[in-house]
């Protein structure tokens, strides 16, 4: 037990001996003073004159910023085939050269910002396919190759501001494909002379992220109404900078003065043609559940068309990616169910060899919920029309009552209702008559048992009646309930003068 016990001692020295004064264990290709986590590798900050020659594999994001980089070799990206971020700002990097990033073709974000770079050249940038976001603001830029983005065909953010040009071409966009570009900064450079017609040309989307803003732009009548529209319709590349939009008034530096203030300087400019500068775009109406589609015709045949929804995501055969979208053979875009996701511009863009520039067509689509169909059955003008038919027959049974004699009428079908004037009948020339023969005192209270109850007086007539019996009608007969009245005529009550017989009903 004691020999266990001793070696087990020994061991533990044997251990702590060895490891003892010796560094720690560094990851695999670490360069010396970076620091390696997973897949980043950052040598920030170090002061380096060139890249370390040994880097890892494994590295996805390189941080070579803050140092003193004056050149780039060609391929020295190789090893770092898995390599998506890449910063290179704040160096003093006054060239690229060709072949530097050809081993680059998963880089997404290049930073080569705060730099001394004064010129771009045609293969400065190739080998970068499937780059995203470029930034070269805050260098010494003067001149960029006509082809200087050529390769680039997924870029859709490019910042050049704070440079030194002079010029820019916006008809190819020194060979920038349009389709994916979102931004654009050109701020702060010393453009004087723009393409009017070229930046009318541009596709809306990318209208709203150009930044001309604090750059000697010419006091110009069309490029003021365009900027002017712009600002209207709302683009935030203007509106969030209108006050830092300047322009020369007399070519000289010392006359700048704001686009958007001072409105003297473009007085005249309302007599200036202003149409056909921008090509307006189609305002389309659909309903929710409806179909739409939208044709790209351009001036000429396209080879290749491709669109931009609202919602920026562009656009290809088959469509789009929640299959709601379809872009057709012949280029146009179809929408089997219209939803409200679907409002908004959607901008075409055709691509040929015939086109002078790539053509853009813009379609504003509003999206409306259908109205409903009206009722078949409308209760309310219904019950409306009932009382008006109501209201018209009591007011037609109120003042044009119903001739006397109208069942006598009815019955030999003889001419009752017509409109000649007839002679007074017996009962009206004897109701004044009533008043004489009646037996109650006028002082007597009324002695009716109901309001329904009436008291009639014979009395024989004066004009040769033949013995038959004439009626004097009290004043408060019940013209309603005619057929109460029950009389026996006899020869005895005719021949009597005075006679006050009562017969109530």
């Amino acid at each position: 037990m004691a020999w266990l016990l001793l070696g087990a001692v020994l061991c533990m020295l044997r251990v702590g001996l060895g490891t003892e004064g010796s560094p720690p264990a560094a990851p695999h290709n670490c360069p010396y003073r970076c620091v390696c986590a997973a897949d980043l590798l950052s040598c920030a900050g170090l002061g380096l004159q060139d890249v370390p020659g040994a880097l890892p594999a494994a590295a996805a994001h390189l941080d070579l910023s803050h140092n003193a980089l004056q050149r780039l070799r060609p391929g020295w990206l190789a090893p770092l085939s898995r390599l998506h971020t890449l910063r290179l700002d704040h160096n003093a990097l006054d060239a690229l050269g060709r072949g530097v990033f050809t081993n680059a073709s998963s880089l997404r974000l290049l930073d080569l910002s705060s730099n001394a770079l004064r010129v771009l050249g045609r293969h400065d940038l190739d080998g970068l396919g499937a780059l995203e976001t470029l930034f070269l603001f805050n260098n010494r830029l003067a001149h960029l190759d006509e082809h200087a983005f050529h390769g680039l065909r997924a870029l859709g953010r490019l910042y050049l501001g704070c440079n030194e040009l002079a010029a820019f071409s916006f008809d190819h966009l020194h060979g920038l494909g349009a389709p994916h570009l979102r931004t654009l900064d050109l701020s702060s450079n010393r453009l004087g002379h723009i393409s009017v017609p070229g930046l009318a040309a541009l596709p809306a989307f990318l209208k709203n992220g150009l930044y001309l803003h604090d750059n000697p732009l010419p006091c110009d009548c069309r490029l003021h109404h365009l900027l002017q529209r712009w600002y209207q319709r709302g683009l935030s590349a203007v509106r969030d900078f209108a006050r830092e939009y300047t322009c020369l008034a007399f070519k000289v530096p010392a006359s700048r003065v704001r686009f958007f203030q001072h409105s003297r300087i473009f007085e005249n400019c309302s007599a200036a043609p202003a149409p056909g500068l921008e090509p307006p775009e189609e305002l389309l109406h659909a309903q929710v559940g409806g179909s739409l589609r939208l044709h790209c015709n351009t001036s000429t045949p396209a080879v290749r068309v491709a669109w931009v929804s609202p919602q920026h995501e562009l656009l290809v055969a088959p469509g789009s990616r929640d299959g709601s979208i379809a872009v057709l053979p012949d280029g146009s875009l179809a929408i089997g169910k219209v939803q409200q996701q679907h409002a908004g511009v959607f901008v075409c863009l055709a691509v040929g060899p015939c086109l002078h520039h790539n053509q853009t067509l813009e379609y504003n689509v509003s999206v409306h919920f259908p109205r409903p169909e009206p009722e078949a059955f409308n209760t309310g003008f219904t019950t409306l029309l009932g009382c008006a038919v109501g209201l018209v027959l009591v007011l037609l049974y109120l003042f044009a009552p119903p001739c006397r004699t109208c069942c006598r009428c009815c019955r030999r079908a003889c001419r009752c209702c017509c409109p000649w004037p007839r002679a007074p009948s017996p009962l009206q020339e004897l109701s004044a008559q009533s008043s004489v023969l009646s037996t109650t005192p006028p002082d007597a209270p009324s002695r009716k048992a109901s309001v329904h109850k009436h008291v009639v007086f014979l009395e024989p007539g004066r004009r040769g009646l033949n013995g038959r019996v004439q009626l004097a009608v009290a004043e408060d007969l019940d013209l309603y309930n005619p057929v109460g009245l029950h009389l026996k005529a006899s020869s005895e009550s005719a021949s009597s003068t005075g006679s006050e017989g009562l017969m109530m009903n």
